[in-house]
């Protein structure tokens, strides 16, 4: 009669069994759970000695769960066996399916290597299948339940109470265990991923709203003006959002600046300033329109920010900063004025007075005839003042200037129709002597007087300059000859009437010289020019004076 060498398995073994499998599947996190398959070996499958060996992310295998052994637990639990180790001892011993037994009589190559591992004691086997105390088994576990999937650890037993090697059915239930264990294992790692996930996102939506909230509260206490526009799109520059202080400045409601665009709001002049600078980074000065129609001088910062749902794809918007530099800007301006212009009289000085001469003027003659513009000769001829021509022989030359010439005469020595610069030169006569006399608060109030009636006897657009002293200069643009000589006879004539000042009556004339300036000439030989013209004219008009009445000349 044939005995079976394995008795048939047990309503109670099965059940036990199918608990443990259980127990090991609804284990809470990877330690618990790495215990649980531990434990589920010794309770379950009847084995004294169950050592479960994790794969670490480095590779090597950890001791990461002991069971039925007090004293092994805490001698081996947390040591590391080399990878290339364990590789050798799964790839020895006999292959009972996806187990690996290695008998006593082989594994003695194996007492050296650097694997955790808990030796018994006990006698040698008596039969042929008696569990020996250096055999060694083995259950690798696999991420996909089969050898050709990742190896995640190996559940090594010790052991069996029945004292024999476990014959077909224990060898199947130890490789079923396996597998459910590693999906278990899979499962715990993968719940506990995501609650590490979860930890983070939650950590990270915190600091995001602390971001926002200190971001909100940065924005609306802001002590300058905040603006947050759209970037891009058919909406790009549109206000989006506003701070309290932007809105005070602006003399706008929050509700009202939502409608409005930055270029809506610059001043027309300052429009491509600000084209120019809305991009990342961009910084500007220029003027913004408040509600009641005035504009005041502002400085833009702008930055980029990003969509924080979706920082790399999601939209972006442009943060601008505007900071109210009107007193700043005042202060340049009056620094400005007062380095061009005259402090008594409020005329543009000497350096006024040729930055804008000089502005007119180019290095380079004008190609072609006097008085038509754009137009080309081989040789053409440029006149330096009234009945006077020099040939300049020129390469022709092709740009966006609109050269200055002078008026020139026919051959008849009529007045041509060319219009010049007039740049008319004026000296006070009987001033000094006024000074002298009266003292210079007197000297001032006529140097006043006069420029205001230069100044009423110009066109918008001259400019009446004084050089310094009693020595005024005019900027005729648009004049003939005798456009030129009529107005200096008319700026005279206003000079001439009586001035009081002081509770005195005072009188001073005037002399002026003409001159005409273009181009290649400098703004100082414009002057000296004038200025010579003028001395001519004065010594011209003393002759006459002194000439004996009846003569002829």
């Amino acid at each position: 009669m044939v005995v079976d060498p394995e008795p048939p398995v047990s309503l109670a073994a099965l059940d036990q069994l199918h608990q443990v499998m259980a127990d090991m599947s609804t284990a809470g996190g990877l330690a618990d759970t790495l215990q649980t398959v531990a434990d589920g070996v010794v309770n379950g499958l009847g084995y004294e000695l169950a050592c479960v060996n994790l794969v670490r992310p480095d590779g090597d295998l950890v001791v990461a769960a002991l069971a039925g052994n007090s004293a092994a637990e805490a001698l081996i639990t947390g040591r590391v066996g080399s990878r290339a180790s364990w590789d050798r001892r799964l790839g020895m011993g006999e292959a009972w399916g996806e187990l690996r037994f290695i008998p006593y009589t082989e594994g003695w190559v194996l007492d050296e290597d650097d694997v955790p591992q808990w030796c018994t004691g006990g006698p040698a086997p008596r039969f042929e299948d008696e569990w020996h105390p250096s055999d060694r088994l083995f259950a690798p576990m696999y991420a996909t339940g089969a050898s050709g999937g990742e190896l995640i650890g190996v559940i090594s037993v010790d052991r069996p109470r029945s004292g024999r090697r476990p014959g077909a059915w224990g060898r199947k239930a130890l490789q079923m265990y396996a597998f459910q264990a590693a999906v278990a294992i899979s499962n715990a790692r993968l719940r506990a991923n995501m609650q590490r996930a979860l930890v983070r996102l939650e950590r990270e939506q915190q600091a995001l709203r602390a971001s926002e909230e200190s971001f909100r509260q940065a924005f609306e206490y802001a002590p300058s003006g905040m603006a947050v526009t759209e970037m891009g799109g058919d909406q790009h520059g549109r206000i989006l959002r506003t701070n309290d202080a932007l809105c005070r400045l602006l003399r706008r409601p929050a509700s009202a600046m939502r409608r409005y665009s930055f270029s809506d709001l610059v001043h027309p002049e300052d429009i491509g300033t600000l084209l120019r600078t809305s991009t990342e980074g961009g910084r500007a000065e220029l003027r913004l329109g408040r509600r009641d129609g005035t504009y005041v001088w502002v400085s833009l910062r702008n930055s980029v920010v990003a969509d924080a749902a979706d920082a790399a794809d999601g939209p972006r918007f442009l943060l601008t900063h505007v900071e109210d530099i009107e007193e700043r800007k005042r202060r340049e301006l009056q620094l400005a004025h007062r380095a061009s212009h005259d402090s008594l009289t409020g005329l543009p000085n000497s350096a006024g007075l040729r930055s804008r001469l000089t502005a007119r003027l180019c290095s380079r003659p004008q190609a072609g005839r006097p008085g038509s513009e754009g137009a080309v000769s081989p040789s053409p001829t440029v006149y330096a003042e009234p009945g006077y021509a020099e040939a300049v022989h020129a390469e022709p030359v092709f740009d966006h200037h609109v050269h200055v010439v002078a008026p020139a005469r026919d051959e008849s020595g009529a007045d041509g129709s060319t219009k010049g610069l007039a740049v008319l030169f004026c000296d006070l006569d009987g001033f000094t002597s006024i000074n002298d006399r009266f003292g210079h608060n007197t000297g001032d109030a006529v140097l006043i007087e006069v420029s205001r009636r230069l100044s009423n006897g110009v066109r918008d657009g001259d400019t009446v300059a004084r050089l310094g002293g009693d020595t005024f200069v005019v900027l005729a643009d648009g004049l003939g000859p005798a456009d030129a000589q009529d107005l200096a006879a008319r700026l005279r004539n206003a000079i001439i009437p009586p001035i009081r000042t002081d509770g005195r009556t005072v009188r001073v004339g005037a002399s002026f010289g003409i001159a005409w300036a273009h181009c290649g000439m400098t703004a100082e030989e414009v002057l000296q020019s004038a200025d010579h013209r003028m001395y001519v004219d004065r010594r011209s008009a003393r002759r006459r004076q002194n000439r004996p009445t009846g003569a002829t000349g």
